[in-house]
């Protein structure tokens, strides 16, 4: 079967991330203290997130590549996205933040049925929904905060219920280049300080839990609006 799927290549990147944990109750007061510090307003996403794997016709290590498709838009886009391995050694373990190589490129709406042909197949699939911030602070910085939800059905969107209810995730992400990205890793590594008393970031896969200060902090921020600025 022929199947036409437009595709705009991006050139490989280094990504820089952290992630965390925060209750749902005190997303408000986070949401607060991101707009006093940024200077931006939040955007809100909705993404439906497909990951796919590799069958064994396509080699013997088996890949995996996520498709993303916003349905924030009034048309939704998609776009897939391919995550690298992390960088390792010795100077990678003294940062805070884990680097690793991504690379994504937007795709045409066919993108689904065209990696099917492939030999790909769906492992699971999630929707992120909630606000983000991008901002400029020694680097280009993303922050996300999302509700994981899993679907009850195939592709059921609408169906989706909360992975862990109560909970949100946070992520904080800037892309980074081989010559710049330890800049890049302490530009995140200040900018996250001030978001310690709501939230506790770390390398993804190291589980640090929620902040117990994050209830105080909280109620501070609401009572005096988050005026705080950089």
């Amino acid at each position: 079967a022929r199947v036409n799927c437009r595709v705009e290549l991006k050139q490989l990147l280094m990504e820089c991330v952290v992630q965390g944990i925060i209750e749902t109750q005190h997303v408000e007061a986070l949401e607060i203290l991101l707009q006093g510090l940024c200077g931006v307003h939040r955007e809100q996403f909705k993404v439906h997130e497909l990951y796919l794997k590799s069958g064994p016709n396509l080699g013997a290590v088996a890949s995996e590549v996520r498709l993303l498709c916003d349905l924030q838009q009034p048309e939704p886009t998609w776009t897939v996205r391919h995550v690298g391995g992390a960088m390792r050694g010795s100077g990678a373990e003294q940062l805070s933040v884990l680097v690793r190589t991504m690379v994504e490129s937007k795709v045409g709406k066919n993108v689904l049925r065209l990696f099917y042909l492939l030999g790909y197949r769906l492992d699971y699939e999630l929707l992120r929904a909630g606000v983000a911030f991008h901002f400029f602070r020694g680097a280009q910085i993303n922050v996300t905060v999302s509700s994981v939800n899993k679907m009850l059905k195939l592709h059921a969107t609408d169906e989706a219920v909360p992975v862990t209810p109560g909970i949100q995730l946070v992520e904080v992400t800037a892309q980074a280049s081989s010559e710049n990205y330890t800049e890049v890793a302490a530009a995140m590594s200040s900018f996250c300080e001030y978001l310690a008393p709501l939230v506790h970031l770390s390398k993804p896969g190291v589980s640090t839990g929620v902040v117990p200060t994050a209830a105080a902090a909280a109620a501070s921020l609401m009572s005096d609006g988050g005026g705080t600025t950089l």
